[in-house]
């Protein structure tokens, strides 16, 4: 469903979206700080978002 379609007078139902799109930047982001994979479908292949980076994983104490 696009966002155009939506039409739902339910607020949690309008907010789903933009919810989604703000979880999968957090994800995106936490894995590219703690290098590991980020499976996504592209063209109807799954990849790794972090493929080819080099693992910069944190350093512990």
């Amino acid at each position: 469903m696009s966002p155009k379609n939506m039409r739902s007078t339910d607020p949690d139902i309008r907010a789903s979206l933009p919810a989604l799109r703000r979880a999968a930047q957090a994800a995106r982001k936490l894995a590219k700080a703690t290098g590991t994979p980020v499976y996504v479908m592209k063209k109807g292949r799954v990849v790794d978002l972090n493929a080819g980076r080099g693992k910069q994983r944190r350093k512990t104490a």
